[in-house]
């Protein structure tokens, strides 16, 4: 099928960055946001100060405050925080041909993944996941970027992958739904451990440490889950982990770091302000490591953290004393 119109829901970083993206591979794009506000902005000054004050948005991205347009469009992407997303889908007026899933964690209150939550909520349409190491001020101002769009009809995977690519953005198709959303919602959670190693000052070779065997429970848990290995070391698993474990711009490792440096764990929770998506999977992850039976000591002890059940020291502590194996044994 021909897609040539798109409607991004979410006119945040990642939204607006989006929408330059279909802009740019030629669709009719439809930019709605939850605040009318920032629609009258978008559409007046082509601009997204909120979010991205620095990008001069393409003038020909049209923008509403009205969901109802959206599903019109031939494809609709949603980049609302994952925690809402079961939300968005019963707000719908209608039934979209497509929805591809932007966001990145598991639903807390259930543990289900995204394109799981979509499914049960719009079980009419067709569903995609995008995912990859992708930083929206940069893919908005057109730096090169690439991505993963998993969907289990190849033939739709591959029109979408073409239909969102660019000189400067690049979309590689798979079948492997379980395997990308795994990579994008756990590495959040794996991201804050690496920003609490930073912030405690304890080193590079420990923060290369909680990468990698971060990404060894990456592979674990998406193989139990039914995701391929060959996925969770692509762009969706080991180029995100990669990108957000190791650079302040990402908002779940700068949270980490803040932790790392003294801040208390339930204080930042309480804090307005940028959304940091690992803080709500944490929890379902580790859920989900035990109903698996699958060992995720870096996860769990984040959870943890985050609970207030162990301070870092004693999280430190519990990784250090593991018992001695093989490491391909965990």
């Amino acid at each position: 099928m021909a897609i040539d119109t798109i409607a991004i829901v979410g006119a945040g970083a990642w939204g607006t960055a989006l929408a330059q993206t279909a802009a740019r591979a030629g669709r009719e794009v439809l930019l709605v946001a939850r605040d009318p506000a920032v629609a009258a902005t978008i559409a007046q000054r082509h601009a997204n100060p909120r979010y991205l004050p620095e990008v001069a948005l393409d003038s020909a991205i049209r923008a509403s405050a009205d969901l109802g347009e959206a599903a019109g469009a031939d494809a609709v992407l949603l980049t609302v925080p994952a925690q809402t997303v079961r939300a968005v889908c019963r707000a719908l007026t209608d039934d979209p041909k497509i929805l591809v899933i932007c966001a990145k964690g598991f639903e807390t209150a259930t543990g289900a993944r995204l394109s799981e939550v979509v499914a049960q909520e719009r079980p009419q349409s067709a569903y995609a996941v995008l995912s990859g190491p992708n930083f929206a001020g940069e893919v908005a101002l057109g730096l090169p970027a690439a991505a993963t769009l998993a969907c289990a009809d190849a033939t739709l995977g591959r029109e979408l992958a073409e239909a969102l690519s660019s000189a400067s953005f690049r979309a590689y198709w798979s079948e492997d739904v379980v395997g990308v959303e795994v990579g994008g919602g756990l590495k959040n959670v794996l991201a804050i451990a690496a920003g609490i190693v930073a912030g405690r000052g304890l080193g590079e070779n420990a923060r290369a440490a909680i990468v990698t065997r971060g990404l060894a429970e990456l592979a674990r848990l998406g193989e139990a889950l039914g995701g391929r290995r060959e996925t969770l070391m692509g762009l969706s698993g080991l180029g995100d982990l990669v990108l957000t474990a190791t650079s302040l711009t990402s908002r779940n490792m700068a949270f980490g770091h803040a932790i790392g440096a003294g801040a208390d764990p339930q204080a930042l929770r309480r804090h307005p302000g940028a959304l940091v998506e690992g803080v709500f999977s944490a929890g379902a992850v580790a859920r989900l490591a035990a109903a698996h039976g699958v060992e995720m000591p870096i996860s769990a002890a984040v959870d943890a953290i985050l609970e207030g059940r162990l301070d870092i020291e004693q999280a430190l502590d519990g990784l250090m004393r593991r018992p001695i194996r093989p490491e391909a044994a965990g």
